[in-house]
């Protein structure tokens, strides 16, 4: 076979290649964390009410994005909604009762996400002359108007911190209090040292105390369930994944092939359409048309430009 025609014909593979890869590009996970709807962490997949959200690191860990930062996602729970981040600022135990200065957490408000109930906070070192810090329930007794603004210094969790009982050393004060806005969080840390996050995780037992502390902000979120989401995940219906339109950010049932209005087994009966997944394989394939059809133009003009050589390569017609 002509060398040339060889050349044509890797270069169309290639690009063929190229473009059928592309055109499954919800990735279902990154690293040990499944993503599901509705997250994505390719645009176009998942729900648009968590557009770049979620961000899979070039080593493959998965990242929170926020306001205050980006924040290593631990664990995501699908059955009982909620997203687990670690804050690498938090005091920890190896921190002892050395404080590091800190950063508070905070969320976009607009996004379908809230702090849960079920996390406690935990503050280090607070000025006495600025925060109330008092064992809570004798100072309800006395100021029950004054009840939630007092910080907890007889709090279980202080008296059993988390995996390290006796970090502290008994150097430093510790109290519990609960912030019902970031706001108030950022007050709490202009006059406290630091602080952390716990979170109470169901042990999954059918006992008196099934919850037990873990350092984490556990964040709630909803699951936006359409009856076209749901056709579209339908099995039976050709098992595609819901997205949406980058640009409109109207629902798309991302399939195979193409994205679709209803549901993969209907693409050819109700709004075909011929672009790959979420956009990006559709520029690639324009541009493999350009470079294929670049890759004819070359090979006519070899063809017309290139000396007899009766088998023998010359400068005139070397490829590289």
């Amino acid at each position: 076979m002509d060398s040339h025609l060889i050349f044509l014909h890797f270069v169309i593979i290639t690009l063929c290649t190229l473009v059928k890869s592309k055109s499954s590009i919800c990735r279902s996970s990154c690293g040990d964390i499944q993503i599901n709807y509705p997250f994505g962490i390719d645009d176009g997949c998942g729900s648009p009410y968590y557009r770049n959200i979620l961000v899979c690191s070039e080593s493959n860990n998965l990242e929170l994005r926020t306001p205050s930062g980006r924040y290593p996602v631990s664990r995501i729970d699908y059955s009982d909604p909620h997203i687990l981040v670690t804050d690498p600022d938090m005091w920890s135990c190896q921190d002892g009762a050395r404080f590091r200065p800190t950063r508070p957490f905070s969320l976009d408000t607009s996004i379908h996400f809230s702090l849960s109930p079920q996390n406690d906070y935990l503050f280090f070192n607070c000025s006495e002359k600025d925060v109330i810090v008092e064992p809570k329930p004798v100072f309800c007794e006395r100021f029950p108007e004054r009840c939630d603004s007092t910080c907890d210094s007889a709090s279980y969790l202080c008296r059993h911190l988390p995996e390290c009982a006796h970090a502290l050393g008994g150097t430093a004060s510790c109290c519990s209090y609960y912030p019902k806005a970031t706001e108030s969080l950022r007050l709490m840390l202009k006059y406290c040292d630091t602080y952390a996050s716990v979170y109470w995780r169901n042990l999954g037992v059918s006992q008196t105390y099934n919850t037990a502390p873990e350092y984490g902000i556990r964040i709630d979120f909803d699951i936006p369930v359409t009856t076209r989401c749901l056709q579209c995940q339908d099995g039976s219906k050709g098992g595609g994944t819901c997205g949406f339109d980058i640009e409109t950010r109207s629902f798309s049932c991302l399939c195979d092939k193409r994205n679709v209005t209803t549901y993969c087994k209907d693409q050819f009966q109700h709004g075909r359409s011929s672009r790959v997944l979420v956009g990006t394989a559709t520029a690639l394939s324009v541009a493999g048309a350009v470079g294929i059809g670049a890759g004819v133009w070359y090979f006519r003009k070899i063809k017309a430009q290139a000396p007899v050589t009766h088998g023998v390569q010359s400068n005139e017609n070397r490829l590289f």
